[in-house]
């Protein structure tokens, strides 16, 4: 199984054997399919961790897997990376659970930081609760957040997708996607006293 590294993007162009090339032919070899799996499952996993905590995690990056398996045949094959293709498909799952995401928020925001760890968790923005949690002021902020907005900035942020990515795992024009991030961000700023809400990109990729 090809696992890679958090924060370590690797291009279906600069793979061996594109995405697109992979799904082309689980048409007819099913089983090729698994491929894809090994490929983005840990990632899924995380994303969907991070949004919904681990306990949900599971189920729906399999859920993700097999709802992309039973599309693969629509899949445009003009793009060689899935990545944004297999990320819309868990967003969507996700939106299935809104009201469970936005309580994961709020309980998030509730919890106490360790007194000793204070200043450190003031310097970023999203850090480690377990294996998933985020920042109490991020937590608050993120569910005040439209799904929409939050959705936008989490595919950014947690999925690592860039903007022509995120738009098309949304299916919106990346106009779209500009004003709703500069939207978003603009919450989250506020949320974090100011400091660069994009920062926690790589800080929570590492956690």
């Amino acid at each position: 199984m090809t696992v890679e590294p958090p924060g370590v993007r690797i291009r279906a162009e600069e793979r061996e054997e594109s995405d697109a090339r992979v799904i082309e032919r689980s048409r007819d070899e099913p089983e090729q399919f698994a491929a894809l799996y090994d490929r983005y499952a840990d990632a899924v996993h995380r994303y969907a961790a991070r949004r919904l905590g681990p306990e949900a995690a599971e189920d729906l990056m399999a859920e993700t897997f097999v709802t992309a398996f039973q599309r693969r045949h629509r899949y445009d094959l003009e793009r060689a990376d899935a990545r944004p293709w297999l990320f819309g498909i868990a967003t969507n799952l996700v939106s299935r659970h809104r009201r469970a995401e936005a309580r994961r928020f709020k309980a998030l925001a509730r919890v106490p930081a360790p007194v000793e760890h204070e200043e450190a968790v003031a310097e970023r923005a999203v850090a480690r609760a377990g294996a998933t949690g985020v920042r109490r002021e991020l937590a608050a902020a993120l569910a005040g957040l439209s799904a929409r907005h939050r959705d936008v900035v989490l595919l950014v942020a947690w999925g690592g997708l860039d903007y022509e990515e995120a738009a098309e795992a949304l299916g919106v024009p990346v106009g779209t996607v500009r004003s709703r991030l500069h939207r978003a961000r603009s919450r989250l700023r506020e949320a974090l006293g100011g400091s660069d809400p994009t920062a926690f990109r790589e800080a929570d990729a590492h956690a």
